[in-house]
């Protein structure tokens, strides 16, 4: 007895491969823009530019969900020394988001 297979299994069976680009290239965003070359600064100077009202008018928390977004999609392409720098600049952040909500 054969095994019936529903569309969707179908679909993905014969999906042509990858062109390589991902989905977070092509994400533009009007609200907020981080000076060119923050994310390649030592940890408190990324952690003061992104918390700053110009950058996140919206508060620190959205400063912060720019870094999360930086080091998500720079993946394997960050290296050590630049993925280190930058949790260090989350955990700045985030010692900053608990002593405001206190």
């Amino acid at each position: 007895m054969r095994k019936r297979t529903t569309a969707r299994h179908a679909r993905r069976a014969h999906r042509p491969a990858r062109a390589g680009k991902r989905w977070v290239q092509t994400v533009e965003t009007v609200s907020t823009f981080p000076p060119k070359g923050l994310f390649t600064k030592d940890a408190a100077t990324v952690a003061r530019v992104l918390a700053s009202k110009r950058v996140s008018p919206k508060g620190i928390a959205s400063g912060y969900k720019m870094l999360l977004y930086f080091i998500n999609r720079g993946g394997r392409g960050l290296s050590r020394s630049r993925r280190a720098e930058l949790e260090r600049a989350k955990r700045i952040m985030r010692r900053r988001m608990a002593e405001r909500r206190h």
